[in-house]
């Protein structure tokens, strides 16, 4: 991994898709270790709902044990990220399909979605590692709205379970840190969209 994360200022933000926090948690402390500062943000859900993944208090500690900064947890709190210019570049990880589509219409209802206002305000990039088991039906036209929209990112996904679950896309997480990597440069990593079926 390059240099580059090195002081880089990252918005760390996550929405309720709570069976790939473990994955999200695992990128944050991979990002610290990189030298990468990172500003915790989490959704209401996402900072409320206890379920078979963690409760939410465990969640909230972890996250701020890996950062080593207090949670944003408020849409005020979320509205100074662009005016005090806090982040280079803002994750949301892992992104909902309700947070995508709030993000496609411009909806700011959420600490996630203003953080992401906020900091788009300074014309920055946003990377959204995707999680949802719609994606490919009811959700897929926010996603491709997003997809044309400036200073939007994605982290490459795929089809996590295709026999079952047909219309799901997960974030290959592992790839991450190559996503705000290559999205500072104003790159989208390739493929976009690929097919376990093929490994």
């Amino acid at each position: 991994m390059s240099d580059i994360l090195k002081g880089l200022r990252i918005g760390f933000a996550m929405t309720g898709s709570f069976c790939t926090f473990e994955k999200s948690f695992q990128q944050a402390e991979l990002l610290m270790k990189n030298g990468a500062e990172l500003l915790p943000i989490m959704s209401e859900h996402a900072s409320t709902i206890d379920t078979r993944f963690g409760t939410a208090a465990e969640n909230l500690s972890r996250l701020n044990s890996i950062t080593g900064k207090e949670v944003m947890l408020s849409i005020a709190e979320a509205e100074t990220i662009g005016p005090k210019e806090l982040t280079d570049i803002m994750v949301v990880a892992p992104c909902t399909s309700n947070t995508a589509a709030k993000l496609a219409a411009s909806v700011t209802d959420t600490t996630v979605t203003m953080a992401v206002k906020s900091h788009l305000r300074r014309g920055k990039p946003v990377v959204l590692a995707i999680a949802s088991n719609d994606s490919l039906m009811g959700s897929a036209k926010n996603l491709g709205e997003l997809f044309n929209r400036k200073n939007y990112y994605f982290v490459p996904m795929l089809q996590d379970d295709w026999i079952n679950k047909p219309a799901s896309l997960v974030a290959e997480f592992s790839l991450l840190p190559k996503a705000v990597e290559a999205a500072l440069d104003g790159v989208q990593l390739r493929p976009l969209i690929y097919h376990s079926f093929y490994e």
